[in-house]
């Protein structure tokens, strides 16, 4: 069976899942989640991609951003993994891959489910039992969005800014979103539409991402989103090997 294709559109944001081979550790020291984050800082710059969210996980990270166009996703992974495999497999002594193949994509709609995605990834720490708040851990975007440190890679999407007008006020109104959970359902659609590559969204949404792409998306809608906050992969996460 073909593999779907991944729709990646200008402008539009994408959630995006890459995970050690096997389910391996691709972070063994802090270290390496600093050479990542530079990595990936100087890819976003380089290709004009906006990072909203994203969570740095023992074996593996999770993405939140909108490209300006529709290869700048692809650029973008491209020139991290060309960077930080290498250091890795001389840091450590290795060879061969240190990713699945694959990494996991989806497009979101942002007015929907934009927020409720920020909050799934960011939350990935305290699901694995890591950490019992998400400000406690430092390799996420939760820092920045909740309490307000400063981290360069972040660009603040609209609906973020919109929350309070000024920013005192926007980073109360987003710790906020973290005091209900997110219900199994919407939990189950958002890991749906990552493992089969389908959209985060409405059946407006996928009608239009299907005119804009002449794709048959074949993604049932994801229906209305979800108030609640969430409770992600399982303690697995905790251990280099899964």
């Amino acid at each position: 069976m073909p593999r779907r294709p991944r729709i990646f559109l200008a402008n539009t944001p994408v959630h995006l899942v890459q995970r050690g081979h096997n389910r391996e550790a691709c972070f063994f020291a802090e270290d390496d989640y600093l050479a990542y984050r530079h990595w990936l800082g100087e890819a976003l710059t380089a290709t004009g991609c906006a990072l909203h969210a994203y969570v740095l996980m023992t074996n593996h990270v999770h993405l939140l951003l909108t490209p300006p166009d529709g290869e700048a996703v692809s650029r973008t992974m491209i020139s991290l993994g060309r960077r930080y495999v290498p250091y890795v497999n001389k840091a450590y002594r290795r060879t061969g891959t240190l990713w699945d193949s694959r990494y996991k994509s989806s497009l979101v709609q942002a007015d929907a489910y934009l927020l409720l995605c920020m909050r799934y990834i960011e939350l990935n720490p305290v699901r694995a039992a890591m950490v019992v708040d998400p400000a406690h851990y430092r390799w996420s975007s939760y820092p920045m969005n909740g309490l307000g440190q400063a981290d360069p890679m972040l660009t603040p999407h609209s609906l973020y800014a919109r929350l309070a007008k000024t920013g005192t006020e926007r980073f109360a109104a987003y710790r906020a979103l973290f005091r209900s959970e997110l219900d199994e359902e919407a939990i189950g659609d958002i890991r749906l539409a990552l493992s089969q590559g389908q959209l985060l969204g409405n059946s407006r949404f996928m009608r239009n991402v299907e005119e804009i792409t002449g794709l048959s998306c074949g993604a049932r809608p994801r229906g209305r989103p979800r108030k609640q906050v969430d409770a992600d992969e399982s303690q697995r996460q905790r251990q280099p090997k899964m």
